[in-house]
């Protein structure tokens, strides 16, 4: 019996030792436009992808990230370039031009990772999120590994349903769809103030709209059960505009 254990905990230490010692991010660009990927890397983790380039539709990048590595992921859409080669977006917009040296301006599609390190040989966490609002499809597939593994994302383009009092018009189209705090900036949709814990920060009108679009994306603050999603030993597939 306490051979096999210490067999089960080397093949544990194996199996997860590999996980954290290369994952590899693959972003993908379904959509039928240019997304200009932004990236951002938590307590001082290696900068990925240079905190952000551009992507074509059809294109795809990939690049390593280190153990214990934590972050997220967007996509800035409608950019242009001045003369001085600074770059603006009408959505997910970040300082420092093309290469992000902080996160995307609201309504923003976010992917949001904490991978596991050597030490902990513990599982990745992931999870698509609408907190911040919407601007893009993003899905993240898990490539290989194992435990839950699941899928997450919002396949459906929350922009073409979006509230009118949420809505992020240019040119007459719908760019983008705020979140509710951004909206109203009310605690109960923050989950601020007396609504600053699970049990008095609950869906409302806008997050359930949210939630019922894309069933595994956070839709508020609290929406941890349904929202935040497991894997050892895999690399991740990240897609925007991705399909069912």
């Amino acid at each position: 019996m306490l051979q096999h254990l210490f067999f089960l905990q080397l093949l544990a230490f194996f199996l997860l030792g590999n996980n954290v010692a290369s994952t590899t991010f693959t972003l993908q660009n379904s959509c039928s436009y240019t997304v200009w990927p932004g990236t951002l890397s938590a307590n001082g983790a290696a900068i990925l992808g240079e905190g952000g380039f551009t992507l074509a539709p059809g294109a795809s990048i990939n690049f390593p990230a280190p153990p214990g590595w934590s972050g997220r992921f967007w996509g800035r859409t409608g950019c242009t370039s001045t003369s001085e080669g600074a770059l603006t977006c009408l959505t997910g917009d970040c300082p420092g031009g093309l290469k992000c040296t902080g996160g995307g301006t609201p309504p923003v599609t976010l992917v949001e990772f904490t991978l596991s390190s050597p030490e902990k040989m513990d599982k990745d966490f992931y999870d698509v999120s609408l907190v911040d609002g919407y601007n893009v499809g993003m899905g993240v597939k898990p490539v290989a590994g194992f435990g839950d593994c699941q899928y997450a994302g919002c396949v459906t383009d929350l922009n073409v349903n979006c509230p009118p009092e949420l809505s992020v018009v240019n040119g007459g189209v719908v760019v983008a769809c705020k979140s509710a705090c951004e909206a109203f900036n009310a605690p109960e949709f923050c989950c601020t103030g007396d609504h600053a814990t699970p049990e008095t920060c609950t869906t409302t009108q806008y997050s359930t709209m949210f939630k019922s679009a894309c069933p595994t994306a956070y839709s508020y603050a609290y929406d941890d059960l349904s929202s935040t999603c497991t894997c050892s030993g895999t690399d991740y597939l990240i897609t925007f505009c991705p399909t069912v």
